[in-house]
C-alpha cells in the first residue's frame, strides 16, 4: 500500500521539478533580449552560470537560427548526452565518430544515428551564433584522419575545442566545453535550434 503512494508523490514532485525548469526557461529566454548588446561573463552575478540555456529536446524552443560556418552544434544522445560538432557550411558538419574518424556529414546524417530530433547551435545573447572562421579551417584540415577516439579522453568534445585551441588541455564533458566556448568569446551562451529551412 505505502509503494504506490511512494510512487504518486515521486510523479508529483517530478512534475513540480519540470515545471519550474520550464518556467525558468522561459524567465531566461524573457531576459535575453532586454539588452542591445550581447551579455559577456562581466555582467554574471556571482555563481552564475555561463551557459543560460542547454540544448534539449524535451522543452520546446522558440529561438531558431541559420548556421554559419565556424559554429559549434550539438544534438542529443539518449537524453543524457550530447554530441558536438563544428558546422562546416552546405548542410555539412564536422564530427569526430565514435570509431576515431573525423569527417564530414549532412545535417540529417548527425542526428540520425543518435536519439536527438533537432540540431542546436551557441549562440550569444542576440541570437548570435558563436563562430571561429580559425575553427571551421582547423576542423577542415582534420576531415578523414583519425583519432585515437576514447569516450572520457578523447571524445567530440575534445575534438570541437582543440579546433579552437589546438593546444589545450584535455576536456571531457559537455559542460566543461561549454564553460571554454563562453570564455573564448566571452559570452553567455544560449543553445538555440538550428534552422536548416
Amino acid at each position: 500500500m505505502a509503494l504506490p503512494l511512494l510512487w504518486l508523490g515521486a510523479a508529483a514532485l517530478s512534475a513540480i521539478a519540470a515545471n519550474e525548469l520550464v518556467e525558468d526557461r522561459k524567465k531566461q529566454q524573457a531576459k535575453r533580449f532586454t539588452q542591445y548588446r550581447p551579455q559577456t561573463l562581466e555582467d554574471l552575478a556571482p555563481h552564475e552560470s555561463p551557459i543560460a540555456t542547454y540544448p534539449t529536446d524535451v522543452f520546446s524552443t522558440d529561438q531558431h537560427v541559420k548556421p554559419e560556418i565556424g559554429a559549434i552544434v550539438c544534438c542529443g544522445i539518449v537524453g543524457v548526452l550530447d554530441h558536438t560538432g563544428i558546422w562546416l557550411g552546405d548542410n555539412a558538419v564536422a564530427e569526430l565518430d565514435g570509431n576515431g574518424l573525423i569527417k564530414p556529414v549532412s545535417s540529417q546524417r548527425f542526428i540520425e544515428e543518435r536519439s536527438g530530433k533537432q540540431i542546436f547551435i551557441a549562440c550569444d545573447s542576440l541570437a548570435q551564433p558563436l563562430v571561429s572562421e580559425v575553427a571551421a579551417n582547423n576542423a577542415a584540415q582534420q576531415l578523414f584522419q583519425y583519432r585515437d577516439y576514447h569516450v572520457l579522453d578523447n571524445n567530440c568534445h575534445q575534438f570541437v575545442w582543440q579546433c579552437f585551441n589546438q593546444k589545450s588541455a584535455v576536456i571531457t564533458t559537455f559542460r566543461q566545453l561549454n564553460n571554454n566556448i563562453a570564455h573564448f568569446f566571452n559570452r553567455k551562451i544560449y543553445w538555440d535550434v538550428v534552422d536548416l529551412a
